[in-house]
């Protein structure tokens, strides 16, 4: 009969924890983080019309959607009349102190000239998982 060694016990015992962990081991679901419009009164949240030049307050809530992917990026980007978006804001750092849940106000300013402005906000987690809302001003 063959003897186990000390040698053979030790690689069995490396490979029975190696499975163990690996097996629960928690699984990334890919969600997306969560985004809204702060819909409070003063706050513009969705599509309206609005006057040349006119200054308005978009607020934003962002939170992660797992456990470990927490939030990283913050982008806001407008389109004129249909055109291709430009970035207004970015911010590629979100602080520690924000990234299990995001609360900013943004400060913004019609432009002086008739037409269309589509606003999207853009939340990323660690992943690269992005997600959005948008709205569109009809300026007079």
């Amino acid at each position: 009969m063959k003897k186990t060694t000390i040698k053979q016990l030790l690689i069995a015992t490396i490979a029975i924890i190696s499975l163990s962990t690996f097996n629960s081991c928690e699984k990334d679901e890919g969600k997306k983080p969560s985004i809204e419009f702060k819909t409070d009164a003063g706050y513009v949240s969705g599509n309206q019309t609005i006057a040349k030049g006119a200054a308005f307050v978009v607020g934003i809530k962002a939170s992660k959607s797992e456990k470990k992917d927490v939030l990283k990026t913050i982008n806001v980007s407008y389109s004129y009349d249909g055109a291709a978006t430009t970035t207004t804001y970015s911010n590629d750092g979100i602080d520690a102190s924000q990234e299990d849940n995001y609360d900013h106000d943004f400060a913004l300013t019609a432009r002086n000239q008739t037409g269309t402005e589509r606003w999207i906000f853009t939340v990323s987690n660690k992943d690269g998982i992005i997600n959005s809302v948008e709205f569109t001003l009809t300026v007079n």
